[in-house]
């Protein structure tokens, strides 16, 4: 079993598309179109969310946390997926698999909470507008967005720590594109039981709290706005928060589209499926953080003024 180790130690090869080379490069044009859209994207947002003193407020400071969180989740792991759809043979140390996996599950996990904050954030907004400025306050809208931040590496460092200190036996082969940590987990030669039960109290923690947590604040908030009276102010204050409320749903929505569908019994129809997996797992990973910016320039129209405006003084246009 040392030998075993010792050789997964050395590095994991990445399975990817590699018994289906014809699609590698098509998928590594569109996955590069979706990472470089995702880049000049949030990188649009964060800047005109700094440069941009009517953006200087809680709401568009968790937008351009938001942003800033994208582009970290995804250059945590799309540089490793374009680079495997390039090589023959792709291998991955121990040691940058851990890395990897740490950096996304605590994007992952920060961005479940940073959605809660900004759904609070909202429903202050418009439920207690009086008493807006003083809840979200600086002194409260910074620390909660930090806190986003430390509660999801602190996650992610209890479930790397838990997976990097079992031993590994056998194949060394991943079953996808990433160091994903349940294809990781799969090839542990000892009981990984404490690894689901953790796995499962922080689902409930970072997945289920926050879903709850959102659910009821947009209760509240519908609540509030069908007791305006006219139908332009009913607008108006459904608009401040339709952008949060669509991506919540394509960020919660494909989260349970990817673990709730039906797995297949066949051997033949397991492999195809298989497939289908890595391929959703990986769009899920770009597709949302593509989504984030283009949905709030959208809908929004500060961010559209504050983007014109940015374009035309780096263009030198009066």
């Amino acid at each position: 079993m040392k030998m075993a180790n010792q050789s997964v130690l050395a590095g994991f090869v990445l399975l990817g598309l590699s018994d289906q080379p014809k699609l590698e490069k098509t998928f590594f044009v569109l996955i590069l179109s979706m990472y470089l859209v995702i880049l000049l994207g949030n990188g649009v947002l964060i800047l005109v969310t700094i440069h941009d003193s009517r953006l200087h407020t809680p709401m568009y400071f968790f937008l351009g946390n938001l942003s800033f969180l994208d582009i970290c989740y995804t250059t945590s792991s799309i540089p490793l997926v374009l680079d495997g759809f390039l090589t023959p043979r792709k291998t991955i140390s121990f040691s940058g698999c851990a890395v990897q996996m740490f950096l996304s599950f605590a994007m992952g996990a920060t961005e479940c909470v940073l959605l809660g904050m900004m759904a609070f954030d909202r429903y202050v907004a418009i439920c207690n507008p009086l008493r807006y400025p003083v809840v979200m306050s600086k002194a409260a809208y910074v620390p909660m967005a930090a806190s986003s931040w430390v509660a999801g590496g602190i996650n992610s460092l209890v479930q790397i720590s838990l997976a990097v200190q079992l031993p590994f036996c056998g194949d060394n082969i991943i079953n996808h594109f990433i160091c994903e940590i349940l294809a990781v987990l799969k090839l542990a030669c000892a009981d990984i039981s404490i690894n689901v039960i953790s796995m499962g109290v922080a689902n409930v923690i970072f997945l289920g709290v926050p879903v709850l947590f959102i659910s009821i604040s947009y209760i509240f908030i519908l609540t509030t706005i069908l007791k305006i009276p006219s139908a332009e102010g009913r607008r108006k204050a459904f608009s401040t928060c339709s952008a949060h409320l669509t991506v919540v749903v394509i960020f919660y929505g494909t989260i349970l589209f990817m673990y709730a569908k039906p797995k297949s019994k066949d051997p033949l129809g397991a492999d195809k499926q298989d497939v289908s997996d890595k391929l959703i797992s990986l769009f899920y990973g770009v597709l949302t953080p593509m989504l984030n910016p283009i949905i709030y320039s959208l809908r929004n129209k500060d961010v559209k003024v504050a983007v014109k405006t940015l374009v035309r003084q780096k263009l030198g246009l009066s």
